[in-house]
């Protein structure tokens, strides 16, 4: 059995989390304020996700970089492949917050969008 000490990420408050794994399974949660927390604690043990920022290329803006993320958290383990695929798009002016700039990435079910409007620029 192995014993994995994390803090949880959740809410403000930090809980200090002691996760019991025995054979890739998680048996036990100790040290969560909330049943966020247990929930945090299986899956960052288990099958660990983050929701990716970053920032693509624009033509013609008035900006050259728009923020993009992920619309949901991806596999941790896939975060520099789905950067490879990022940094091969760049949009064209003008963007919305919401467009998509890469859609199911990796076959994850995850769209890269837009966070930010970015005005084309005037001739």
């Amino acid at each position: 059995m192995e014993t994995r000490n994390l803090v949880c990420i959740v809410c403000p408050m930090g809980c200090s989390l002691k996760v019991s794994i025995d054979e890739g399974k998680v048996l036990d949660v100790q040290g969560n304020s909330c049943k966020r927390g247990a929930e945090y604690a299986k899956t960052e043990c288990t099958n660990p996700t983050r929701t990716l920022t970053t920032s693509v290329r624009v033509a013609n803006g008035l900006i050259a970089m728009a923020p993009v993320k992920s619309e949901k958290a991806v596999p941790k383990d896939l975060l520099m492949e789905c950067m490879k695929v990022i940094n091969q798009h760049s949009l064209k002016a003008p963007v919305a917050i919401g467009d998509v700039v890469v859609e199911n990435i990796l076959s994850t079910g995850v769209n890269i969008i837009a966070t930010s409007n970015i005005l084309e620029k005037s001739a």
